[in-house]
Parts: structure tokens; sequence; C-alpha cells
């Protein structure tokens, strides 16, 4: 009783004194304007971090940007139905983007009892794409109507090719798509921008240094993209290192899209370090960038809201 009652006056002091420390510490509110980093990785199997998908949760909506190795388990341990994605947005179609799609799209049927057609907006390749899936996986979508009686209508396919502009709009929520400059031989590769209630949130796909990037992300509240730091002893001796490092943006470079856009919080996610430290990748960054810097993590969330909120996985058990 004693103990509750010093708590009661606590938290008095603190409203009186500190009330914006208050809200921050107590809010439990839930938030209609989430992302989840489902994966930060690379095309490199890693336990730690799976491949490259984002869960943008805004709204009555579940979109998810795209769907690399391990998605669907991301998506299961944050207790997401994995028949309730409402449309997948895809950056590109290199591998590491695209493995976990088929997991996604069959898994969310058959276990996930989807029963409306999978949505997947894409580059030019996407609907084509799919349409390989289709036949690829026919035998077993064939053998699950029959003996498991799912219903067709939660296999079919709503694929489009989709090009810069707004590719989606629903309830008060809009996604628009933009183009990135991932290298001369990697065309189309896209962005993304989620809109919803006066909030924003872009994501930057696979990309180097793009000013078009830039354009497209003026006034968003987060950023999330990619990074590839790598030490000069290892670009040196690798010549590999530095074709791949040509198609990504430098800790320096990142600073620079962050500076120029000015977002009240900036995340690293799909994170090469090549002969540097989470903590080196950081220090690279903040040489030219002052503003609020994460490095993502996977199941690390976002809520976006008066306060834009990081909460990760080891603190949401707390």
């Amino acid at each position: 009783m004693k103990q509750s009652l010093c708590r009661f006056l606590y938290l008095i002091v603190l409203a009186v004194w500190f009330p914006g420390l208050l809200l921050a510490q107590t809010s439990s509110a839930p938030t209609d304007f989430r992302v989840t980093l489902l994966g930060t990785g690379t095309p490199r199997p890693d336990i730690d971090r799976f491949g490259p998908s984002t869960l943008v949760q805004v709204g009555n909506q579940r979109l998810l940007f795209d769907a690399g190795r391990g998605a669907t388990i991301r998506l299961n341990q944050v207790g997401v139905p994995l028949g309730g994605i409402t449309a997948v947005f895809l950056t590109h179609l290199h591998s590491d983007h695209v493995n976990g799609l088929s997991d996604v799209w069959l898994t969310g049927w058959s276990y996930g009892k989807r029963v409306s057609a999978f949505r997947v907006f894409g580059p030019t390749g996407t609907r084509e794409m799919m349409s390989h899936l289709e036949r690829a996986h026919r035998e077993d979508i064939r053998i699950r109507i029959a003996d498991e009686r799912l219903p067709a209508s939660g296999v079919a396919v709503d694929a489009a090719d989709v090009t810069e502009g707004i590719v989606y709009e629903h309830d008060g929520v809009r996604v628009t798509t933009f183009d990135v400059d991932h290298g001369e031989l990697i065309k189309p590769a896209l962005g993304y921008r989620v809109e919803f209630g006066g909030r924003s949130v872009v994501l930057s796909g696979d990309t180097r240094f793009s000013a078009n990037l830039v354009t497209h992300a003026k006034g968003a509240d987060v950023i999330i993209h990619e990074v590839m730091a790598a030490s000069e002893s290892f670009l040196a001796q690798s010549e590999a290192g530095r074709r791949v490092m040509a198609h990504h943006t430098s800790p320096e470079d990142a600073a620079r899209v962050f500076a120029d856009v000015g977002p009240r919080l900036a995340v690293y996610s799909h994170i090469t370090l090549a002969g540097v430290s989470e903590d080196e990748l950081v220090r690279r960054t903040k040489s030219t960038f002052t503003g609020r810097l994460e490095v993502g993590s996977d199941l690390m969330t976002i809520d976006v809201n008066e306060v834009v909120r990081i909460t990760r996985p080891d603190e949401a058990s707390r």
C-alpha cells in the first residue's frame, strides 16, 4: 500500500513537471501506423537477420514490402495472420527480396485460410514472375483444392506491374512508388512512400544515392534506408565487393539523404557490414547527420504517432 502511494505521488510530480516524459514512458495505446522490420538482412543466410521484408500496419490494412527469406516465420512471430496480408509491394526482383513470396502466398492460403486473391504490386516483370509461380505450384494447388477443399479464390493471384506514381489507395491509405538507382543493369528498382492520417513512412528499397528518392521522401516522418558499410581494406582486396558496393548506399551517402530529407527518424535496414562494426556504421553516418538514427534489427517496431516510438524485441516482453 505504501509503495503504491509513493508511486502515485511520483507520477503526479512527473505529470506536473515533465508531462512529455510521462507520456513517453506510460503510453501503451495501440497505434494505427506501425512498421515492423521482419527481415533486415542480405542474401547471406543469417539466423539473426532474415531476408529483406517490412510490414506496415496502417489503419485496418497490413501491407508487406518485399518478402525475403523467412517472412512467414517473422509474421507468425508478431501474431499477424498469414492470410491477412492486404497486399504485397516489391521493390525489385532480386531473389533475396522475393524468395519468401511463394511461402507468403501459398501458406497464407493453406494455413492462413485466405479466401480472396493474393495482391502483388511490383516493377516490370512482377506479373510474369507470379504467372510462372502459379505454373510451378499448380500440382500443389490442384491437390489442396481437391483434398483439403480449400477455396480456389484464395490462391488466385492479382499481380500488377507498376511505375512511378500512386499505386494503391484505400480507406485513407495511399502508397506511392518512385524510381531509385540500383545500378544500370537493375532497372526498374522502386522505393515506396506510405501515407495515412497526415503521417508518412518511406522505404528506399535497394539503391545507391538517389536524388529522386530524396525528392519523394521530403516531409516523411520516418525513412527506412538500405546501407552497405565496407572497410577500405575489404574494398581494396575484393573486386566482387567493389561491384556490390557500386549498387548500394554508403553510410556517408545515406547521411546525405537523411540530412536532405530531415525525417523525425532514420532507420537502417537491409544492412551489409563488410569489415566494419555497427558502431562504425553509426559513427560514419553521424559524422554529417545529426538527427535521430537507429540501426534496425529483426522484429523492431516503429509506432508513428505524435511521438515516434521504437520497440526492440527484447524490450517488448518487459
